[in-house]
């Protein structure tokens, strides 16, 4: 802890604080010494070799013959195969780039080595759900800041996570730890915090890496060098935009003809947000605001998008229709009657507006099975989703019954009408821990969250739907 001053209200006021330790780490390879990095002090085995593979001096793991590391003194030893320089270069690293010495042109070499790695289409999902774990990751820049982190995954799972004081330090990071743990990174995606340099893009690569993304922008040379070598590159990734850079053709927007015909998506945003004190869809995640990640999710599926909200001017910023409830004050049955009048389908999919982690593939699922039920609602560990539902036209007039007798639960009408369940077993297979269903109704959901822990569905939900 640090002691540290604030400004606040005018006034000066004294404190403490994490603050982020620098650490020098002296490499020394075959009894020279040949680079100092300044970096983060956790995890220098991987830091270490992944800076040996990213000069060039090592390829594969065999090549490492031993690798020793003395915390106390800040100095790892490594001892490895082949020819060494007289007198190589001392490469001096900080926080933001390499310093003198470092030996021109190595990265290209390693660089046109996988020029011909095989490419794939990468959906737009993938890229703002790598984005969205590597922030929940981030646990020393939540701390105390200064860090930056980077991650490396296949579009549905992080394979390899760092963080250091250096953008570079992080790819080396993930480099060594590949190197040591066999982790062939072809063909993945590597998502970072930090502006994207050349020599990020380099590292990238030496891995076989086919996409970069982060959340700030790249540098003109960084975009020379994707375009050149194949590799997509992305910047600005916040709320439900990103900006390509280079090779936009890797990239599959979903075009109308993989839109489901025949369903609207809906989304409720009527809540009044008693227990969060402001408004839940508005709440900052991953740059832009949580209704913005739902919007983009039921985009990809259907090609008409409702919001029910008596505040249109609160969501100006989503392209699509917002409608109010038509009987006012009656909770989240009015928000599904609402849907339903307004959609221009004889179907609706409805879900809440502080849902983040919805499955496009799930509802696509769910949406492709609702043929012949009037309700078709998934099953969690938590019982019924009726806030994940497909909704027919059949069920207004029912609807509208109980409204008039004051109800509000969901689940009122429900033995008026054709009810089909889909079982849990079903559902595990395209979403194992029943994400899709959690939401965030209190301050302390939200920063657990936030936070990157995990938050169960809020009690509060299942007493107002059912």
């Amino acid at each position: 802890m640090g002691k540290v001053s604030s400004y606040r209200n005018g006034q000066l006021e004294s404190g403490e604080t994490e603050v982020v330790r620098e650490f020098p780490l002296k490499i020394v390879v075959n009894h020279r010494e040949i680079a100092t990095l300044i970096c983060s002090p956790h995890d220098l085995r991987f830091l270490a070799a992944g800076f040996l593979r990213q000069q060039g001096f090592v390829k594969t793991v065999d090549d490492i013959l031993t690798l020793g590391i003395c915390d106390d003194a800040g100095m790892v030893h490594a001892a490895i195969k082949g020819e060494f320089p007289e007198k190589p270069p001392l490469v001096v690293t900080s926080s933001c780039a390499a310093g003198p010495g470092v030996p021109a042109g190595r990265h290209a070499g390693a660089f046109s080595e996988h020029r011909g790695a095989p490419q794939r289409l990468f959906q737009p999902s993938e890229i703002f759900g790598m984005m969205e774990d590597l922030s929940r990751l981030a646990v020393n820049y939540k701390s105390y800041g200064g860090t930056h982190s980077s991650a490396v995954g296949d579009g549905s799972s992080i394979l390899l996570y760092a963080e250091d004081l250096g953008r570079h330090n992080t790819v080396d990071r993930i480099t060594g730890e590949a190197l040591l743990k066999n982790i062939d990174l072809a063909g993945t995606m590597l998502v970072t915090s930090g502006r994207v340099p050349s020599e990020t893009v380099a590292k990238a690569a030496s891995l076989g890496i086919s996409l970069i993304a982060s959340r700030t922008s790249p540098t003109d040379l960084a975009v020379s060098m994707a375009e050149a070598m194949g590799i997509t590159l992305i910047g600005y990734v916040r709320g439900s935009r990103f900006t390509i850079y280079a090779h936009p053709e890797h990239v599959s927007v979903p075009s109308g003809e993989r839109r489901i015909r025949g369903i609207t998506g809906v989304i409720l945003a009527g809540g009044a947000s008693r227990r969060m004190g402001s408004n839940k869809a508005l709440l900052p995640y991953q740059g832009g605001r949580f209704i913005e990640s739902v919007h983009r999710c039921l985009a990809d599926v259907f090609e008409e998008i409702l919001v029910v909200t008596n505040t249109p001017e609160a969501y100006g910023f989503l392209p699509c229709r917002k409608v109010p409830d038509l009987l006012t004050g009656m909770g989240v049955l009015s928000g599904v009657h609402s849907g339903l009048c307004h959609s221009v389908n004889p179907r609706v999919f409805v879900v809440a507006c502080d849902m983040p982690h919805l499955n496009p593939e799930l509802i696509r699922h769910l949406a492709l099975q609702s043929a012949g039920s009037d309700v078709l609602m998934p099953e969690s560990d938590n019982g019924v989703e009726p806030l994940h539902a497909v909704y027919h036209k059949e069920c207004l007039p029912f609807i509208e019954d109980a409204l008039r007798a004051g109800e509000r639960r969901v689940v009122s009408f429900f033995d008026k009408v054709k009810v089909r369940k889909v079982c849990k077993e079903e559902i595990a297979r395209f979403d194992p821990g029943f994400r899709s269903f959690r939401n965030i109704n209190t301050p302390e959901d939200y920063f657990r969250f936030r936070d990157g822990g995990n938050f169960a569905k809020a009690k509060c939900s299942n007493s107002k739907i059912r």
